[in-house]
């Protein structure tokens, strides 16, 4: 998409910044201690007048299909802006997303390189608990076509074919809870892509998914004891009944 950024800068008339930006959203202060897993405070910034309201969706439209298929950086910025700030956008929102434009402006020539695999596909599974507005967490998937994980070996990579990145609709009591989801998340997502895999005549074994919360593999790999868990949104338990049934594969 050579010369796709250029054009979106000149119609939204976006002037590049003297400093260089390299991050398409602003950078959560870091926090330690107990407050660290207190919620983000609300935005009070003042709200956006009718016009600025259909800048910032023309905007998000513009590069949404763009951050997809090339440049997944973008992604958080947007699904931020798409789930929690576009509907009540303030000037905050706005901030956002020129903050975004200016990453773009100075990162214009995104790629994506892609090696010969085995077609297996592959997923990283993640989640960020109470890192969005309203307490909610935020979750994401790298999917990717590679080989079979063998213990003991560094994991295949190469680029991505999908990026899932997204907030959960509820509430998440806990990170375990927060990590299910995104492991629900991520398989929903998955079983289209293993069954378009298998009708192109690329059969999938049992898909890996790697995970690094050891609480969320005990759980859907039944070998731990489900007490406090059975709070958790029930629907994320699906996940649970999916590995069980030999198609999935959840590990580090």
């Amino acid at each position: 998409m050579s010369g796709y950024i250029k054009k979106v800068l000149q119609r939204y008339k976006h002037v590049q910044s003297a400093r260089k930006q390299y991050a398409p959203y602003p950078a959560v202060p870091r926090i330690y201690g107990a407050v660290a897993q207190a919620p983000s405070p609300d935005n009070n910034s003042p709200e956006a007048i009718e016009d600025e309201v259909k800048y910032i969706q023309k905007v998000v439209d513009t590069i949404l299909y763009y951050a997809r298929a090339v440049d997944i950086a973008v992604l958080m910025a947007l699904s931020t802006i798409l789930a929690s700030e576009q509907a009540k956008a303030t000037q905050t929102t706005i901030k956002i997303v020129k903050q975004m434009l200016d990453y773009l402006a100075w990162h214009p020539g995104a790629t994506i390189r892609f090696v010969a695999s085995e077609m297996v596909l592959n997923i990283h599974s993640d989640a960020s608990y109470l890192s969005a507005k309203g307490a909610k967490s935020r979750v994401a998937g790298n999917f990717s076509l590679s080989t079979i994980p063998i213990n003991g070996k560094p994991i295949f990579l190469n680029g991505a074919i999908y990026t899932l990145s997204t907030i959960l609709k509820m509430v998440a009591a806990s990170a375990a809870e927060a990590e299910l989801g995104a492991l629900f998340m991520n398989i929903r997502e998955e079983r289209i892509m293993r069954l378009t895999l298998a009708e192109m005549g690329y059969s999938q074994p049992p898909t890996p998914i790697h995970s690094d919360n050891t609480t969320v593999m005990g759980i859907v790999n039944d070998i731990i004891k489900k007490q406090r868990s059975r709070s958790f949104e029930t629907r994320y338990f699906y996940a649970c009944d999916k590995v069980k049934a030999g198609n999935f594969d959840v590990q580090r």
